[in-house]
């Protein structure tokens, strides 16, 4: 094996060896299965809510066998919409805790929250990742509806979804998409934007709703949502200080730099072949779209791995 592959794959290693995943993002392992309070283990829903109404939560989470052809797991999860007494309850499955505090679905008293004491209800996390990947199926009465991922890297703080202003200091980065209608499973890719205030990644907090809006779309909207993945850069190359050096990929935007990198840094974009794919500076290939693979891209600083759809 030449050199120059053996260091590709060296490279992949070391990405794979050290990153640190969300617990049961295959969505393989459950709870309470076969009741009406089963979730997804490490994942929660309305029926381990917390506040005023929880009291009114519904089983709007369970167990399928639907699963995307690249999966090697069997099972998904199915997230879906209730109506109650007229108004629309979207299905919502997250990292955190539901707290129901509201008949209003706008209310501030509704939200996800990080309990940092209770490891039922939050997700450790001490690592950079640049994007969050994962297969859904959403299947909406309105084909205009979206359902919404939103992730939130944040501080040791109970943090809030949404972010309010006691949380928002603690906020290290985001990645949130709005998607309609699938046409069957889809892999979709959302880079994390790492906007502060604090630099110190201790918990991230996921939430997977069945529409954007608070109380919008219809009853029996559904999301099926399997294979929930984080992506990094390799390490290699770079020091501790230069961690917020990141490169981004989804399939809507194509590659993207972290403002770190100079527009005129030359980038060198490779196959696992070996094979150079592009040549130019961050800022003439920012965009630039990918074949769906998986891609060594090296620059000044050392070398990253990136997927893309």
């Amino acid at each position: 094996m030449n050199k120059f592959y053996t260091l590709f794959l060296s490279l992949i290693f070391a990405a794979t060896l050290f990153s640190q995943q969300i617990d049961n993002g295959s969505m393989e392992d459950w709870d309470n299965l076969g009741s009406s309070t089963e979730e997804p283990t490490n994942w929660n829903s309305f029926m381990t809510a917390t506040g005023g109404l929880a009291f009114f939560g519904s089983q709007q989470v369970e167990q399928s066998s639907d699963v995307p052809a690249a999966s090697s797991g069997m099972y998904s999860v199915r997230v879906f919409s209730n109506s109650v007494l007229g108004i629309v309850a979207n299905g919502n499955l997250t990292l955190g805790r539901i707290n129901m505090g509201s008949s209003t679905p706008s209310s501030t008293d509704n939200y996800n929250f990080t309990n940092t004491t209770d490891s039922d209800f939050s997700q450790i996390l001490t690592t950079m990742p640049d994007s969050i990947v994962f297969w859904v199926q959403f299947n909406a009465g309105n084909n205009a509806d979206s359902a919404r991922i939103h992730a939130i890297i944040h501080d040791e703080y109970n943090f809030r979804d949404p972010i309010d202003a006691a949380s928002a200091p603690y906020t290290v980065a985001t990645a949130g998409l709005n998607y309609g209608t699938t046409n069957g499973w889809e892999r979709k890719s959302v880079p994390f934007d790492y906007v502060g205030p604090s630099t110190t990644a201790k918990f991230i907090l996921i939430t997977f709703t069945t529409n954007k809006v608070p109380g919008g779309g219809s009853a029996g909207d559904e999301v099926f949502i399997d294979d929930v993945e984080l992506i990094y850069n390799s390490a290699v190359g770079l020091e501790i200080e230069s961690n917020s050096r990141w490169i981004g990929y989804n399939s809507a935007s194509g590659l993207h730099f972290s403002n770190e990198f100079n527009a005129d840094e030359t980038v060198i974009v490779y196959d696992l072949t070996g094979k150079e794919i592009v040549t130019g500076s961050a800022e003439s290939i920012k965009g630039l779209i990918l074949n769906p693979g998986m891609f060594i891209i090296s620059h000044k600083t050392g070398s990253s791995k990136i997927i893309s759809d």
